[in-house]
Parts: C-alpha cells; structure tokens; sequence
C-alpha cells in the first residue's frame, strides 16, 4: 500500500515506512498483558464472524467469558481462530502497535474455568483498582481460552 502512502505525500510516505517495526515477543507479551479487548475471528461452514471480546492473558493464552451464540457455535465447529489486539494514539501522536495471533479455541470446564475466572478478576482489578463482586454464573455462561500460536506484532512510533 506505499502508492496509498505516496498519494498523500512523499515525507510522510518516507517517515511512514521508516518508523514501522516489528515488536520483539517480550514486547508483545507484554502488550497482550496490558490490553484487555481483543477480536477474534472465526469461521465455519462458509461464515466468517469477528466479534471484541474481554480477555485475560496468561502464559501464551487468552482466557475469556461469555454466553452461548453464533461465535461459540462457530469456533465448537471450527477451533481455528485468528485472534487481533491493537492500541492507537496512546502516546498522543498518532502512534500505534497491533498483535495478530493463531490460535486454537478451547472450551474450559471444572476448576479451569474456576481458574480461568480468578484470572479475569486479578486482570481487572489491577486495571479499574477495585475488586469486582462476585456473581451468579449464568446457565448459558462458556468460559473458554485461546491457545496462542503463531504470534507477530507490529508497531509504528511517530
């Protein structure tokens, strides 16, 4: 896409291209660590679907809860998945850095959603600074992770 660039000016095409980079994996581990919205992407039978999640990170996984729907009975029929996590303009100048990760969808049961659960607490109550109540588990409630592949991330810095 350099012609796109190109199009809008040839220093900012050059400064574009130059300050593009690949992050090193302690960087996006790191970075997964500190997000907490996520895509994930799914397909099966023909459909492709991208829903944001809410996500905890540990140990190379991705751990979230939600309810039954069309991304479970999808990634239930096809457990490949491509997972996107980005940031923008975090530093105020229009900076921005993204991870994009196979993975392998798996559904948790027993004390792995228990664990999976207090995982999900302990990430949000470092970011908010406050514990969350606990609450009833619905019927409908998939406690599922991530298991993370193959894993890139780039970053551009202005």
């Amino acid at each position: 896409m350099l012609y796109q660039l190109s199009y809008v000016g040839p220093a900012f095409a050059a400064r574009s291209v130059r300050t593009m980079r690949d992050l090193s994996p302690a960087e996006i581990d790191a970075f997964l660590h500190r997000q907490r919205i996520a895509r994930i992407g799914c397909n099966a039978g023909g459909e492709t679907y991208v829903v944001p999640v809410i996500y905890a990170y540990d140990d190379s996984a991705m751990y979230v809860v939600t309810t039954e729907g069309k991304k479970i009975d999808l990634m239930r029929a096809n457990p490949s998945v491509c997972v996107e996590v980005d940031e923008y303009d975090a530093d105020g100048k229009g900076s921005w850095r993204s991870v994009i990760a196979q993975g392998t969808y798996e559904e948790l049961e027993g004390g792995a959603v228990l664990a999976a659960l207090q995982l999900l607490r302990n990430a949000f109550t470092r970011v908010s600074g406050r514990t969350p109540a606990a609450r009833e588990r619905p019927a409908d409630m998939v406690v599922f992770r991530v298991a993370l592949g193959e894993t890139t991330g780039r970053a551009q810095e202005r």
